[in-house]
């Protein structure tokens, strides 16, 4: 809560302070929805990624609210705004590829081409990525940024192995190879989180 005798630039700091958890928690609310949607089946391919594309639109105010606010600098802005395009085409690919296969009775390159639409953003995502180590003169922030990725990387290496024995003896469902990237992205998001919570 802001007290009266605070300066108007400590209020409205204060008050703009919660703006990104507040889009975040309505991008996670969003996403709840329609995954609630999608399971019960309401909801049918392509709709769901047209839905979820939608809703990542509430990543943008995110994003704008924490840059008002001096979270990040110039190099973490285009980090941040490259990984969002990127994922937006990732979603919108996904749901487009799933329609087009599930719909029509696709062959030979057309099936290859359209493999292509989520397939292209994930190199952006990767490129980005890089970008940012190039262009981050911080070696501290890189630092992190690195260490982030290698323990993601490890969890999705530990999940992988894990589950591809117990799919092997026929313990579990056979799951795609393409859930590596969402997997890898919670786990940086996690790994970030633990060593922010740690102070490191």
């Amino acid at each position: 809560m802001v007290e009266a005798n605070s300066p108007p630039e400590e209020s409205s700091q204060a008050i703009s302070g919660s703006r990104p958890w507040l889009w975040a928690g309505n991008y996670l609310a969003a996403c709840a929805i329609i995954a609630a949607l999608m399971i019960t089946e309401a909801i049918e391919p392509p709709v769901p990624a047209i839905l979820f594309v939608a809703a990542m639109a509430l990543l943008v105010p995110v994003l704008r609210s924490a840059e008002q606010q001096g979270c990040g600098n110039p190099v973490i802005t285009r980090y941040n705004r490259r990984m969002l395009a990127a994922s937006m085409g990732y979603v919108l690919g996904l749901g487009i590829a799933i329609a087009l296969w599930d719909n029509y009775d696709l062959s030979g390159p057309v099936v290859f081409a359209i493999a292509l639409l989520p397939t292209l953003p994930t190199f952006a995502m990767i490129w980005a990525m890089g970008r940012y180590l190039v262009e981050e003169k911080d070696e501290y922030l890189r630092y992190r940024t690195v260490r982030a990725a290698v323990m993601s990387l490890g969890m999705v290496l530990a999940l992988g192995i894990f589950w591809g024995f117990l799919e092997m003896f026929e313990l579990v469902p056979h799951v795609w190879a393409w859930w590596v990237l969402p997997v890898w992205a919670i786990g940086l998001g996690l790994a970030q989180l633990w060593m922010k919570v740690r102070g490191e």
